[in-house]
């Protein structure tokens, strides 16, 4: 029995070590911070993108911490420096501490205290925490708010205990400040969306029926599916206290624009959003816009380059509560080994939006991908 298990750890170990070899090989910089490998030969460790000439298999051990090669004898590459923290990880570290300030602030902190606490000019300050999370302090500031709003509006007795509870100082900052981050008035919002007006419009295309709604804000809703009348209900139970407004003209004409962007990637969008998730998923979302047509990304690469490479579930979990389909291109995301996950509208319709914006095939093609 010992020896069976001996065996099968010392399997997994040439498995994992087969792994990391490969990703030296590939120079892959995600695995950065996840071992090092030494050169016997040389008696020196460096990270898996070093960019130094590619040692023998047989020269190389691989580690799973830094001290760990050190304490093994080997001293750090001078070229990759892996005894020092990457400046990505540095600069992601100081915005993850200030969205965390911004977050848990009742009165939210000003630029200045935000990039004097970061040790850094304001302007600079500025420029790396829009870089990371694609939202500028302000707004970030804004949408934390906004979210405590809602939190405490539904869990209150009274809109002035939620005022006071989400870390207003009085009635009148609230009053100023709620329209645009609800879209409404405070009162309409507790009683689920009483005296909103949403237009709404069906209609059929490529990828089978789309539902798309409109507050006074902006466009709220975008829903794909096969049953017109079940895209209605679920409509109708996510607003339940709001008043539908079908066969309006003039919204039927913007929605068409959304229609023809299904069927023809090249035409452009100019529409209002009416974006009402949380900090995490804003700033998710502001990168899924970024991601060009016809190209994809993966979750993973999507965490990272929001300055939160371990948050790939929730970024996963981000994609899946955007409720504006193809506007905010949740599609365009995909594993890291490339395979084609969960939609929220189905696979076959992520796989045919993908293959859409890529490039036209001929019909065998198209036949051939969704099997």
């Amino acid at each position: 029995m010992m020896q069976n298990r001996k065996s099968k750890s010392l399997q997994g170990e040439s498995s994992l070590n087969e792994k990391r070899w490969n990703a030296l090989v590939d120079r892959e910089r995600n695995t950065d911070e996840e071992f090092f490998y030494s050169v016997k030969t040389t008696g020196v460790y460096c990270r898996p993108s070093c960019p130094s000439r590619l040692p023998k298999r047989e020269n190389v051990r691989f580690h799973p911490k830094a001290a760990d090669a050190e304490n093994a004898g080997f001293r750090p590459c001078k070229r990759c420096k892996p005894n020092t923290q990457r400046a990505e990880k540095q600069q992601s570290e100081i915005v993850s501490k200030a969205c965390r300030v911004i977050a848990e602030s009742e009165e939210p902190p000003n630029l200045k205290e935000l990039s004097t606490s970061a040790g850094l000019s304001p302007s600079h300050f500025h420029r790396l925490f829009k870089s990371q999370t694609g939202l500028t302090p302000k707004v970030y500031a804004d949408a934390c708010r906004a979210r405590r709003v809602r939190e405490q509006l539904n869990g209150s007795n009274s809109v002035t205990a939620a005022f006071y509870q989400a870390g207003f100082n009085s009635s009148g900052r609230f009053y100023a400040a709620t329209s645009s981050m609800l879209g409404m008035r405070p009162k309409d919002f507790r009683a689920g969306g009483r005296g909103v007006t949403i237009r709404f419009a069906v209609a059929e295309c490529t990828l089978g029926t789309i539902l798309i709604a409109e507050s006074d804000v902006g466009v709220c809703d975008i829903m794909l599916g096969t049953e017109p009348d079940k895209l209605v209900r679920e409509l109708e139970d996510q607003f339940q206290q709001a008043e539908l407004v079908g066969n309006d003209i003039q919204f039927e004409r913007r929605a068409a624009t959304v229609i023809a962007s299904v069927e023809d990637p090249s035409i452009g969008l100019d529409l209002p959003l009416d974006i009402r998730g949380t900090a995490f998923q804003q700033r998710v979302w502001q990168k899924l816009l970024q991601i060009p047509r016809g190209e994809t990304r993966s979750y993973s690469e999507i965490a990272k380059a929001i300055g939160q490479p371990q948050a790939t579930r929730a970024v996963a979990s981000a994609c899946a509560a955007n409720r504006i389909a193809v506007i905010i291109p949740c599609h365009r995301v995909i594993r890291t080994d490339g395979s084609i996950s969960g939609y929220r509208w189905g696979v076959d319709v992520k796989k045919k939006l993908i293959l859409i914006e890529t490039e036209r095939p001929h019909i065998h093609d198209l036949i051939k991908i969704l099997q």
